[in-house]
């Protein structure tokens, strides 16, 4: 690192448990985040800010007026703009030193298994469970760490999946696919914050991810109640049946 970076990088490099080699592994890591909406704007930004040195963004809408309320990456000028591209500049105009590659569609088949492959870590930021299922499958395949959140009027919850480890449970172990409508924030709203704090959370766990610290929310599933201010967490087991990572 140069003087820039070590003054750019300066609180996390005072942090012992990180320090420049820690730094470095961040510098040298590569994000995948699915979803630029309430809890991929929070994330997007606090990994770049981290000094991630490769962030590959995906979300195939433009920024609306209503997203604005809490997806806090993009801004008024934003308004009918590719949410990849919004994104892209906001994320190297807060840190230029980093790579950001926008990508303005879909990810299936093929590519969403090259670009699940090529992550350090994947962040489902994303708003429906047929996505959270694609993308779960993949990660399962790849053998690629899953961060995992999911935000509906005053509540959330955040997930790590490991399918690099033998005994993790994968997403598909905590939801089974249904034909059930999703619950869009369009229809039932969402308190900002509370996209905020989980995308955050969001973000806390991928860096432990990328600097192997801590302990990480694999097998378990961390509720919050924003209304009450509580926070529950469910302990999570490997579903011996599960379509997905079962034998």
């Amino acid at each position: 690192m140069d003087d820039s970076q070590l003054l750019r990088y300066s609180r996390h490099i005072l942090l012992r448990q990180v320090d420049i080699a820690g730094q470095e592994k961040l510098l040298n890591a590569r994000v995948l985040i699915i979803g630029l909406g309430g809890l991929g704007s929070p994330a997007a930004m606090y990994l770049a800010a981290s000094g991630v040195g490769h962030l590959v963004i995906v979300d195939h809408d433009k920024v609306e007026l209503t997203n604005l309320q809490r997806q806090i990456v993009h801004t008024t000028e934003s308004i009918g703009q590719d949410k990849a591209a919004s994104a892209a500049r906001q994320l190297k105009a807060l840190n230029p030193e980093i790579t950001v590659t926008a990508i303005n569609r879909r990810l299936e088949g093929a590519e969403l298994t090259e670009q699940v492959r090529a992550a350090d870590v994947v962040v489902d930021a994303s708003d429906n469970f047929p996505t959270r299922f694609l993308l779960n499958a993949a990660c399962v395949r790849e053998e690629t760490p899953l961060v995992s959140g999911a935000v509906v009027r005053f509540e959330g919850q955040v997930a790590v999946f490991r399918a690099d480890l033998p005994d993790s449970p994968c997403y598909r172990c905590l939801y089974h696919e249904t034909s059930e409508p999703d619950e869009p924030c369009a229809e039932f709203g969402v308190l900002a914050p509370v996209a905020g704090i989980v995308g955050s959370i969001q973000a806390a766990e991928t860096l432990k991810l990328l600097l192997g610290l801590g302990e990480t929310l694999t097998g378990r599933v961390l509720l919050l109640d924003a209304l009450a201010m509580e926070w529950r967490e469910l302990r999570l087991r490997k579903d011996p049946h599960c379509p997905v990572c079962g034998p």
